[in-house]
């Protein structure tokens, strides 16, 4: 009831939050009669500050166009790979005619990305993807919102979530040979999952994971989101927080986490800081400080678009990662795409390179949450295993902004680098016009998927 509730509210308040946008552009406008009052801006300021309080944030697109590659400007098409019902897994395809540079793109690293599905959309890490396309060929997840997935497709489990991503980690295994994984937050323990599924059963592993602020063992340093998670019983969160979707989505009569609940208790978590974010808003369009004022709109533009996740996923991400600890108590059986019950043993993984990075001041994953994953990667030799604490960052430093750029980001490229097969370039000439100008799988993607040799 609570999710209709709120859909009322929402479609009341759409035309006011359109008016408000109206009349924030006639009161800025100089040519308007009601522009050339004295008060015109302070009222412009005031009706732009409540359409951004009442709009409705819908899913923002990545809007990556070019990248520089060591000073060339390459263009970028975003394309769907695959579409699962839940799921897309985008590739970010880099374009050139430059041939040296071509040359380049060709020879570098595969990267998929595995986002979050915790409430906002993959956009969410726009710039770690931006970052990454210097050097990589990147692909990630982006999750559906499931308000949007009909009934009909069944289910998303968290069993499902781990499948998901073996299927995509064969997938650029079958284009380059193999590939190396990168998790940001809440997907660092299916991702573990999913790669020592694959160990287990024998599977070419990626050559590197690279797992950045996740609840591995939550146990450790537990934040106010840990604290929720572990102080209250399942049944508590399936009465309080689950809800059906509203007949006006493809998804009506879906059980669901709202994404709305979701963005309030991000809210909840620092109220004064957001509080004081609008205002400080309210104040740079007084002032007339525009690169301020859009810096706001592009954060809070994101931060406030959210998704839906499906109840079945979501409550048992609760129980195995934050009340039963079935990671790192080795107690997780995961159900493949035939049926069959798995026990999921990190300590089979012994040929993919692990790198662990927290920040300092993480108030989202705890100190030492993500390191525990070197600690049950027993077969991992230390020699292949690292652990970077970022000085000074939060959870979203570590991924996004001049930390992730100046100070994360070369470990991470220079980890990756170290642990990925060196390649004999092919010449360009030698292919024809139509394949010159996109970057194409490496040599490595057709040499025999044998097991990385230990460094």
């Amino acid at each position: 009831m609570l999710y209709q509730l709120y859909e009322s509210q929402r479609s009341l308040m759409e035309p006011f939050a359109d008016f408000a946008q109206a009349a924030s552009k006639v009161y800025s406008n100089p040519l308007s009669p009601l522009g050339q009052n004295p008060f015109a801006q302070r009222v412009s300021a005031g009706y732009d500050l409540v359409y951004r309080l009442g709009k409705d944030y819908l899913k923002p697109e990545f809007g990556l166009r070019t990248v520089d590659v060591e000073g060339v400007s390459v263009a970028i098409h975003e394309r769907i790979e695959i579409d699962k019902p839940f799921c897309e897994l985008r590739r970010f395809k880099r374009f050139t005619d430059d041939t040296t540079t071509l040359t380049t793109l060709k020879n570098q690293p595969a990267v998929l990305i595995v986002a979050p599905l915790s409430g906002h959309y993959a956009t969410l890490l726009r710039d770690t993807v931006k970052t990454m396309l210097k050097d990589h060929k990147v692909y990630i997840t982006d999750w559906k919102n499931a308000r949007l997935v009909p009934q009909s497709e069944g289910a998303f489990h968290l069993d499902d979530y781990v499948n998901y991503v073996q299927e995509f980690i064969r997938h650029l295994q079958g284009i380059y040979g193999n590939c190396h994984v990168m998790s940001v937050c809440q997907p660092t323990v299916p991702v573990l999952a999913a790669v020592a599924l694959m160990a287990s059963r024998g599977e070419t592993a990626p050559l590197t994971m690279t797992m950045m602020g996740g609840p591995i063992d939550a146990r450790k340093s537990p934040t106010a989101v840990n604290n929720l998670a572990m102080n209250k019983s399942s049944n508590w969160f399936e009465n309080n927080v689950i809800y059906r979707v509203p007949q006006n989505f493809p998804g009506a009569g879906r059980r669901v986490y709202p994404g709305f609940l979701q963005h309030t208790g991000f809210v909840a978590m620092n109220p004064s800081h957001h509080a004081k974010s609008h205002y400080d808003y309210f104040q740079d369009l007084l002032k007339g400080d525009d690169a301020s004022a859009e810096a706001h709109r592009k954060f809070y533009d994101e931060y406030n678009a959210v998704l839906d996740m499906d109840a079945d996923y979501y409550l048992e991400t609760i129980r195995v990662v934050f009340q039963d600890f079935c990671l790192v108590n080795g107690t997780w059986d995961v159900k493949g795409v035939d049926g069959t019950l798995e026990r999921v043993r990190p300590q089979d993984i012994t040929h993919t390179a692990l790198f662990s990075i927290e920040g300092e001041l993480d108030d989202i994953s705890g100190s030492g949450q993500t390191e525990a994953v070197h600690a049950i990667c027993s077969g991992v030799v230390d020699s292949e295993q690292r652990h970077y604490e970022v000085k000074g960052a939060g959870h979203y430093g570590i991924f996004s902004g001049r930390r992730w750029r100046d100070l994360v980001y070369p470990e991470v490229k220079s980890f990756i680098l170290q642990h990925h097969p060196k390649s004999t370039p092919t010449s360009v000439s030698a292919k024809n016009s139509s394949v010159t100008t996109a970057e194409v799988p490496s040599p490595s993607a057709t040499v025999s998927k044998g097991k990385r040799s230990r460094v």
